[in-house]
Parts: structure tokens; sequence; C-alpha cells
């Protein structure tokens, strides 16, 4: 994608993230860019500046495209500050990656709320985790998932917040672009090894219990999930590295989100 001349970084930020949410918007409502165009005044050729992230609209544009797609026109902007950096800092990875320890050290480092997507879910159906599964399958807790994720990304309007996401939220392809369009991803990545360490030093081994062949799994279900993790925006080597290195280590890039 070309850059416009003269535009600031901030700038330049702001018009990539108004692109990813008209298109992300645009799919969503199962519209192409001839359909939306339809439904507006904006032409095809303007549409399509608009989500490469080269054209500037107009409030009354940006108004337009919202009404067509049916979404409040803060939605377009998606959950950006004021200098167009998202709010939302979401810890990717397995159990065992340390995303709930990593991720209090780092929001106590911002002075940022913390937040377990897995927690809200089961808050939200009056179930634990097992009971969902074992009750309503992955299906309806991967349905649960993404309710709980729209509505901490609806938190996230009012000020950042660090988010523990659950381990396979990346297997899910409509949730995993939702967040990736609306939040700064961090894989924690590290060995099968350093996981399997951590899960035992938990004294739980879900989901994997009563598995005989269970760390055989687990490094079956990181293979598999691998590729997806690496489409986060950041990935941060965490074997062999303490919880308080890895919250400094992001604390300093995403200074920017300090309360």
């Amino acid at each position: 994608m070309s850059e416009a001349p003269g535009r600031t970084e901030s700038e330049r930020t702001l018009l990539a993230g108004l692109a990813r949410e008209v298109r992300r918007l645009r799919k969503q409502a199962g519209l192409t860019r001839g359909a939306l165009c339809e439904r507006t005044a904006v032409s095809e050729r303007f549409l399509a500046e608009i989500e490469a992230g080269r054209a500037n609209p107009s409030l009354l544009v940006l108004h337009e495209l919202a009404r067509a797609l049916s979404a409040p026109l803060p939605a377009l902007l998606g959950t950006l500050d004021e200098a167009g950096h998202h709010r939302v800092i979401a810890l990717l990875g397995l159990r065992g990656a340390g995303k709930s320890s990593v991720g209090k050290k780092l929001a106590h480092a911002l002075r940022r709320p913390f937040v377990e997507l897995d927690a809200r879910v089961a808050k939200a159906s009056g179930l634990t985790l097992a009971e969902i599964f074992e009750l309503h399958g992955e299906r309806f807790y991967r349905e649960r998932e993404r309710e709980a994720l729209l509505a901490v990304l609806r938190e996230a309007e009012k000020g950042p917040l660090v988010l523990a996401t659950g381990g396979g939220v990346v297997s899910s392809e409509e949730t995993y672009d939702l967040l990736r369009s609306r939040a700064h991803t961090v894989w924690l990545q590290a060995t099968p090894q350093e996981h399997w360490r951590r899960v035992i030093a938990q004294g739980d081994t879900r989901p994997m219990a009563k598995n005989a062949k269970s760390y055989q799994q687990l490094c079956q279900i990181l293979a598999e999930l691998e590729r997806l993790y690496l489409r986060a925006e950041l990935t941060v080597t965490t074997t062999g590295k303490t919880v308080a290195a890895i919250g400094r280590e992001l604390a300093e890039r995403f200074a920017f989100l300090r309360g």
C-alpha cells in the first residue's frame, strides 16, 4: 500500500485502522464494494481508496458508511486512542504460555485493567469452562467467547486494557480476525517442554487430564496452532525469561498506553 506524502505516522495508523474496520464490517455484512456503494453516495473507486488506507474521508462520508453498514460511527475507528493506537493488548498462547501472570504484570506497569477472557465466558454462562465443553461443546463455547470479546472491546472504548485470551481463540477465524483488527496481539511463545513444565507446576493438566498421551497431544496442538499464532502483531519468546522481565519488555513497547 502506498503512503500519502506528508502524513504523520499517527495519521497513517489511524487511516489504516479505519481501512481494516470498513473492510471487516463490509465482509461481516456480506457486501461487495459495489453493493455497499449502491447503498451510499460513495463511489467504488473512493471506497477502494478508503479500504486501502489512502483516502481521508469526511465525517459525512463516514456517517453514510456507518449507516449503510448498520454500525455506530465510532465502530469504524475501532478501539483506537487519540494517536490511532489500539487500546487493547491481547496476549495469545496455549495454557502455560504465561498469559495471566505476564498480563497482570503488564497491566500493573501500564496502570491499566487486566481482563481474562475465559473468566468472562464462565461468568456470563454461569458454568465452568469444563462444564461448558462437557454440556454444550466447543461450538457453543466459541460463540460465547466471541460475545465476551465484543463486550471487552466495548469496554476498551472507555480506556485501554490488557487481555489474556483463551489458548484456542485463534482457531475461530471470525473471532481471531476481529481480535487482530481491534487489538495489539502478542503471542507469548514457548517450547512444548516449557508449556508442559508450567502446566504441571500449576497442578492442572486441563484440557488434557485423564489422557495418558497428554504431552504428545500438547505438542500436536501447539504445532497445529503455531501458524495462526504467527499471524499476531508481535511474537515474544518467553522460554528462559522471568515473568517480570517479559512484563518489562512489553511495558516498554506499549508505553504509549500507560495510564
